[in-house]
């Protein structure tokens, strides 16, 4: 079953992360961090990640950065949703890091974004696409189509922001809270008006990014905050 049959409802995602504790959701994709022994160990568990992505020709996200490989999944086929073959991937995965002797940090995985506030997108979009080589993706924003820079969206409003570009990132919400709490110690100011979903945060000098979690986020959905 393919395409957008097999998108997972966000009542069915969560009974999946239930049992598959070293994932997180993030954006329309199943996200984790693995810590191998070694260098060597970590390539054995790229290679058997990648056997099983020819054997269901469904393949993942991948960086490999010493012993620590970062994998994400989704369904591009599906509009960059989680399938249930997101789901059966992140299980083997897991299967095959428990034979390499690699343990889960989910936590290491960041997804950042760039946001930027205008009252017309369609005006501005086409340059920035071009000047990055990226793509349209869901919802308007644009996408690395190797997946390596962070995507850009636009918050469309009548009145930006003075400071119109800004950084989303984005945590797991069970790794949030100590992110939250050493942002807070820096100094800075700390809208928490949708919190948990995610916390404005503006430095010194008015510079604004968002702490972003999945709190709230459906899984169909794509825009940031």
């Amino acid at each position: 079953m393919e395409g957008t049959q097999d998108v997972l409802t966000r009542e069915k995602l969560d009974a999946a992360l239930a049992v598959l504790p070293d994932w997180r959701y993030r954006l329309g994709g199943l996200v984790t961090v693995y810590k191998a022994p070694t260098a060597a160990a970590a390539l054995e568990l790229i290679a058997a990640v990648g056997r099983f992505a020819e054997e269901q020709n469904h393949h993942p996200d991948l960086d490999w950065r010493y012993n620590r490989v970062f994998i994400r999944y989704t369904s591009h086929d599906a509009g960059g949703k989680v399938t249930e073959r997101d789901t059966a991937a992140a299980t083997a995965a897991s299967e095959a890091a428990a034979r390499a002797g690699a343990i889960a940090q989910p936590g290491l995985f960041r997804t950042v974004e760039v946001g930027i506030d205008t009252a017309d997108p369609a005006e501005i979009a086409e340059v920035w696409r071009v000047a990055l080589g990226y793509k349209k993706g869901p919802g308007g924003d644009l996408v690395d189509p190797y997946g390596r820079g962070p995507s850009i969206w636009f918050q469309e409003t009548a009145t930006p922001n003075s400071s119109r570009l800004h950084v989303d990132v984005h945590w797991s919400l069970a790794e949030s809270g100590p992110v939250l709490e050493k942002t807070a110690a820096t100094g800075a100011v700390m809208n928490h008006d949708h919190a948990p979903d995610w916390v404005v945060v503006t430095d010194a000098q008015g510079n604004r990014l968002c702490l972003c979690t999945e709190a709230g986020h459906r899984p169909e959905a794509s825009a940031g905050p």
